[in-house]
């Protein structure tokens, strides 16, 4: 069983909570959580991982805000994890920003070249092996769009990013 991510935009400050870590254990210690906040959620679900290494070349690094789209932020949960049942990484809103910008400015197009699911399954690429060339263009880039339209709300409205890898189920 893989990993699936979800997003959520957030004020950088909730309910007078400056602390991400509070947040992150007040909005997401509920069951519901994906329920009662659906309007600023964004799903990219187990293609997490194929979206970071198209959006940065590599399955797990890049440079900051390339990788910030997908895989980057503070680990809220190191300790955590068990507590939640999930991995909470932090966006602060001035690399929302930068992530937001580097989306816009790059087309699905200048990404997709880097689909080649041998060379992302070599790499260890999540699920890499399950998605064709017209996977490419069905599945991942309206998930580009989604995910770099999600970035645009969230750095116009000055928000923070609060993204979860859960296992999927």
């Amino acid at each position: 069983m893989g990993l699936a991510m979800s997003y959520l935009r957030v004020p950088p400050v909730l309910e007078g909570e400056p602390d991400p870590g509070r947040i992150a254990r007040h909005i997401f210690g509920t069951a519901d959580w994906h329920r009662r906040h659906a309007p600023r959620a964004f799903e990219l679900g187990g293609a997490w991982q194929i979206m970071h290494y198209l959006v940065t070349g590599d399955p797990w690094e890049g440079r900051q805000a390339e990788a910030d789209a997908v895989c980057g932020g503070r680990l809220l949960t190191e300790d955590g994890a068990d507590e939640l049942g999930m991995d909470v990484i932090y966006l602060a809103p001035e690399r929302v920003k930068s992530a937001a910008d580097h989306l816009a400015g790059t087309p699905f197009a200048a990404i997709a070249a880097r689909f080649d699911p041998a060379a992302m399954a070599e790499a260890g690429v999540q699920d890499a092996g399950r998605l064709d060339a017209a996977a490419r263009d069905r599945v991942l880039k309206p998930a580009y769009e989604g995910l770099t339209a999600f970035y645009q709300a969230a750095a116009t409205e000055g928000l923070a990013v609060y993204k979860v890898m859960a296992p999927q189920g």
